[in-house]
């Protein structure tokens, strides 16, 4: 048997939950599931937790003294060499517990960057998970230096550590800019591609939800694909678009976006912008929720809120009740559906409700098509192509010196049309 090497083996961390005040012992459960489900996606070996309830968050440790010493020992205790925050930790709290635990401290936004760093496959993707690392690191600097500032004033040491963070944050600073200029030229490709697809008539449909509700599965599902749909947290982090066509015969393009999460960074979502921007562009929001969660209305609440920041909490919207295939998700969707407006209950995996979901999306995209009969003169070729290219065509016949043809188009493009070619079907 291979031994695996100190270097490749997995990092054993110490996970810490600091809720404030009463927080119901159910949600307290519920986030610590999350952030194992979110360290065990980052390949750390988790060796156990606390709960360290507070009444008031302390400014210079998050924690308190007391609190990080008891952390302490226990993680020592279990041999753990990482603790991991379910908080966002300033640069100050984070050194202060550095110092006070003796372990490399990790806090909840620097853990999905990591995630998010090891999934990212696209140039894109990378470029902006390196802009959001960086925008993290920048203000963390100094404390990577306090070794160099306790040498300050020594023989050929006056000032080296100040001199090496302002050399640094000069390096990164420019780094940003440069990846920034990149992401922008990715935003502009991107929104050359939809202004196409818009010349097309094709409608946009954009999939949403807390991450691992089942996107990639049911775009697999609707568009036939084969998309990555791994069971974890953070699966598709690079927009994947399909064309599917709905049972009137209008064609759409489906895109699968980036999962939501409770807490998501803000780091995270303004570096993804050009991204979700494809969210933005929509034309129809299908929100996919797995109904089968116990936790299921915080995280229809937490997609909500990004979505707000995106401010996209406007967009038309269809709420896709998945993960009705065992009882528990068949119970919520039930209950939830008589709040929401627009949803449906559906399978992605074994395809129950496919066809209760293609005719929802069809009927509120009912007015973006026209179903247009026309009588065009053989010689209008240019309007002929224009057709075929812009529409579905059912049908077609040459009768004498005309073309008839039957087809379903975007109700922009049918406006176009010369009013003398339509015809009653």
């Amino acid at each position: 048997m291979t031994v695996p090497s100190a270097q490749n083996a997995p990092e054993r961390a110490w996970l810490v939950l600091a809720p404030l005040g009463d927080l119901p012992r159910a949600e307290v459960d519920h986030s610590l599931d999350e952030l194992r489900a979110l360290a065990d996606t980052s390949g750390a070996d988790i060796v156990g937790h606390t709960v360290a309830r507070l009444r008031a968050i302390q400014p210079a440790t998050y924690i308190g003294r007391g609190k990080a010493a008891q952390i302490a020992e226990e993680a020592q205790a279990a041999n753990a060499n990482l603790v991991i925050f379910d908080e966002d930790l300033s640069p100050a709290q984070s050194r202060s517990l550095t110092d006070l635990l003796g372990l490399r401290i990790v806090d909840r936004t620097q853990l999905i960057l990591d995630i998010f760093a090891r999934r990212a496959l696209t140039l894109e993707g990378r470029l902006q998970i390196e802009l959001a690392q960086l925008r993290y690191l920048l203000p963390r600097l100094r404390g990577m230096w306090t070794h160099l500032e306790r040498q300050q004033g020594g023989i050929g040491l006056t000032g080296p550590g100040e001199k090496q963070l302002e050399l640094d944050r000069r390096r990164i600073g420019q780094r940003i800019n440069r990846i920034r200029e990149q992401v922008q030229q990715v935003g502009r490709r991107r929104g050359e591609l939809r202004r196409g697809r818009r010349r097309h008539g094709w409608a946009l449909l954009t999939l949403v939800g807390y991450t691992n509700a089942g996107k990639s599965t049911l775009l697999n599902r609707l568009a036939s694909a084969d998309v990555l749909a791994d069971d974890q947290l953070f699966a598709t982090l690079d927009p994947t678009t399909r064309q599917i066509e709905l049972p009137n015969k209008q064609a759409c393009l489906l895109t699968d976006t980036v999962g939501f999460i409770r807490k998501l960074p803000h780091h995270l979502v303004d570096a993804f912008k050009a991204t979700l921007e494809e969210v933005n562009e929509a034309d129809l929001l299908l929100h996919v929720v797995d109904a089968s969660h116990p936790r299921v209305e915080e995280q229809m609440a937490a997609v909500a809120a990004v979505l707000k920041e995106l401010d996209a909490h406007e967009k038309p919207m269809l709420t896709v009740f998945n993960k009705t295939d065992s009882e528990r998700g068949r119970v919520q969707a039930a209950r939830l559906a008589e709040r929401v407006t627009h949803s449906v209950a559906i399978s992605a995996t074994t395809g129950a409700g496919m066809e209760q979901l293609t005719q929802m999306i069809t009927d509120l995209l009912r007015e973006r098509v026209e179903h247009i009969f026309v009588k065009l003169p053989a010689s209008e070729g240019r309007w002929i192509s224009a057709i075929h290219a812009n529409g579905k065509v059912l049908e077609q016949k040459v009768r004498g010196k005309h073309l008839h043809i039957e087809a379903i188009v975007a109700a922009s493009f049918a406006a176009k049309l010369d009013p003398a070619w339509l015809k009653d079907g």
